[in-house]
Parts: C-alpha cells; sequence; structure tokens
C-alpha cells in the first residue's frame, strides 16, 4: 500500500476492533462496541464500507455475511498518524513535542526514565 488512508477518529475506534478481533462481521463490531460508542449497526456498516473504500479493510464472504480483516496494520497506522501530527503541529521535531507535554502535564518520574533511558539508547545507536 504505497499511500496511507486517512482514516477519521470514528473509522479508527472500528479499526481498533478489527485489529483486535480479524476477521469479524459488523454484528461482532457492533457488539465490541457496545456500552463504549452509542452508534447503531447502521453507522458501523457504513464505517465499514469507508474503509473498504479507502483500502483499509477487506471482506470476505462467510455464507450469508462478509467478515472484515485490516489490510492496514496498527503499527503502519500508527506511524503515519504520529509523523503526520508531528509534521503539523512541530515541524516534524520530536523535542519541541516531549517539550509540549511535559509543561501541559506532569511528567511522572516513570516517564522521565523511560525518557532518559530511550534517548541513551538511540544515542549508542548512533
Amino acid at each position: 500500500m504505497a499511500r496511507r488512508p486517512d482514516i477519521t477518529a470514528a473509522e479508527s475506534v472500528i479499526m481498533q476492533v478489527l485489529w483486535q478481533r480479524a476477521p469479524a462481521g459488523s454484528e461482532e463490531v457492533t457488539a465490541a462496541l457496545a456500552g463504549q460508542q452509542p452508534w447503531q449497526e447502521a453507522t458501523i456498516k457504513t464505517l465499514l464500507n469507508r474503509l473498504l473504500k479507502k483500502g483499509a479493510i477487506r471482506a470476505g464472504r462467510d455464507g450469508r455475511r462478509y467478515l472484515y480483516r485490516p489490510v492496514l496494520t496498527r503499527e503502519q497506522w500508527l506511524s503515519h498518524e504520529s509523523r503526520a501530527l508531528l509534521d503539523r503541529l512541530f515541524g516534524g521535531r520530536v523535542a519541541p513535542l516531549v517539550a509540549h507535554f511535559s509543561r501541559q502535564r506532569r511528567l511522572s518520574r516513570q516517564d522521565l526514565d523511560e525518557l532518559k533511558r530511550l534517548i541513551a539508547e538511540l544515542d549508542h545507536e548512533r
């Protein structure tokens, strides 16, 4: 898949279910989201159809119903979304992102330790 499809926030909810439970029919997706989303099955079918048209998922017949499975992996989606966020909000730079979050919400000792470990690993690789 050369270009990653743009997935809306609502579509990403459907993708999360499919990444965990694929293959799944619309009724399984609806059941998985019961209590989490106020969507009717018709809304879920609409979102599944949008994802099909975008090439993010595929469908196969299983008797009288369709089973859906992701084409786009969660890692591919996360990579695309995180790069888009960095580019759009922070000029593609990670340091301003971390600085922003550290000012907005206090980083825990665990967060700081993980960041230090990551920086040390990245520094060692160079």
